[in-house]
């Protein structure tokens, strides 16, 4: 068999990825990391390395501290493959990628996921029209393009991520008609009782206070306790209004563009199809792999870092990232056990706050029901056009699963292989059945893990491509 080409191959070039790539290559190790965009930096860092926004009061100093990260990542000689798409993985760690329509093999002694996080998905009636984009792709217009979507616009849902874009397009001089925030009020007591764990990041605390003073200075109608939603089409085909309960009273806004957003969860596709194991985080209301402290998971040789392992936010991603290179780096004798723990430490002590204020965050921007288990007329399945009264009728009908679903109804079997509603359908049917999420389970996610074009499977066929472009 033929020696690896790397000792450490790492996927997603986010803030975990880029931190991992410049410590495993510090410490010597052959390290490749690998990203389907065009430049590093992952959702958070966007475009770091050419942002097109001259002022960067816009994004704020949280943004372009992923510059720090970018520079380590280009002096620690790792090989960087920008528009790689990981479509399979082999049991002995042999990746099948493809680049500009060629697939190729590579092979790695270790494995490193730092896929990152997506935006929780949000059915509700509506959120299928031209119109309704979720925030972050409002974030990406402005990191890459220093665009912003047509106005009107309005803001609805919970979480932090909110806020900072309600923020950012005030900076930019964009109009938000209204900030429509879905947070249960129930939330804040319980929440409540985590907020010792909050009062140990302290910083993080004091920018989500000076968000919400900065919304209320730019003049954004902040408007709580909002219970439904549903966005409108009037006579057309595209969004004209939302409209929401508030009080038990309904009201309109007219609107071109609705920006929705319900927090973000980790990116499991890869991690499910490599077969780990999982386990549901029932204050995150998600789905995330089993880590040890290290970030190993239940398969020797693979890791993960980053929010792709649990939310935790940005910085928290940067030293879970250095914290797995180091385990690997040791794992494969670059570095004795007493470097490594010695090393860790600093990373541990920085990482402990991150954590800490977790409970709290997570508990008080839980979700509404309604936006987890949605009503019957709500599309859960865009790719199939599949309805939350469909997916209750046939687990009513003997259907327990996801996996079965997918032959009664075919949700899931779309473009997108259930990245926009496996998390709903599990949670609908297990609402249902009267079971747990858990029980329910998720989706089997089979190769190739993103669509793939026949070209680009024949081209395997040809002689492996030199390791470095």
């Amino acid at each position: 068999m033929a020696s690896p080409d790397y000792d450490l191959i790492i996927i997603g070039a986010g803030p975990a990825g880029m931190a991992a790539a410049a410590e495993a290559g510090q410490r010597g190790l052959r390290c490749a990391l690998l990203d389907e965009q065009e430049e590093a930096g992952g959702q958070i860092y966007r475009a770091i390395g050419r942002t097109p926004l001259a002022n960067e009061a816009i994004l704020g100093e949280d943004y372009y501290h992923g510059r720090a990260l970018l520079e380590a990542v280009e002096q620690a000689g790792v090989d960087f493959r920008p528009g790689t798409t990981v479509w399979g993985v082999e049991d002995d760690l042999s990746l099948y990628v493809s680049r500009r329509g060629v697939s190729q093999r590579l092979r790695t002694r270790r494995l490193l996921v730092a896929t990152g996080a997506q935006e929780r998905p949000v059915p509700f009636p509506g959120w299928t029209l031209p119109g309704v984009m979720t925030g972050g792709a409002a974030q990406i217009l402005l990191k890459s393009s220093a665009m912003a979507p047509p106005g009107p616009i309005v803001l609805a849902g919970s979480g932090p991520l909110l806020l900072l874009i309600a923020a950012q397009l005030a900076r930019a001089g964009v109009t938000v008609e209204a900030l429509l925030d879905t947070t249960p009020r129930s939330n804040w007591r319980r929440a409540a009782r985590h907020l010792a764990g909050a009062l140990r990041n302290p910083r993080l605390l004091a920018k989500g206070l000076g968000l919400l003073r900065e919304i209320r200075r730019a003049g954004i109608p902040h408007l709580k306790g909002v219970e439904s939603l549903e966005a409108q089409c009037g006579d057309g085909e595209r969004l004209t209004q939302v409209r929401y309960r508030q009080a038990g009273q309904w009201h309109e806004t007219p609107c071109q563009t609705l920006l929705v957003h319900q927090g973000v969860v980790p990116n499991v596709q890869l991690t499910r199809a490599l077969e780990l194991e999982h386990d549901w985080d029932e204050a995150q209301q998600c789905w995330r792999p089993r880590l040890d402290a290290w970030g190993e998971t239940s398969r020797s040789g693979i890791f993960v870092a980053g929010d792709s392992g649990g939310i935790a936010g940005a910085m928290a991603a940067e030293q879970s990232g250095r914290l797995s290179a180091l385990a690997i780096a040791e794992q494969l004798d670059y570095i004795a056990a007493s470097a490594r723990d010695r090393l860790a430490s600093p990373l541990r002590q920085r990482l402990a706050p991150q954590l800490a204020i977790r409970p709290f965050l997570d508990v008080l921007y839980q979700p509404a029901r309604r936006f987890l288990v949605p009503e019957d007329d709500t599309i859960v399945c865009r790719c199939e056009e599949v309805t939350a009264g469909e997916l209750r009728r046939i687990a009513d009908a003997g259907c327990r699963g996801p996996n079965q679903a997918k032959a009664f109804c075919r949700a899931g079997m779309g473009p997108c292989q259930g990245r926009l509603c496996g998390l709903t359908v599990s949670q609908v049917i297990a609402d249902q059945c009267g079971e747990p999420v858990d029980a329910v389970g998720y989706y089997h996610i089979r190769p190739p893990i993103k669509p793939l074009s026949l070209g680009e499977l024949a081209s395997l066929n040809d002689p492996d491509t030199p390791t470095r472009n």
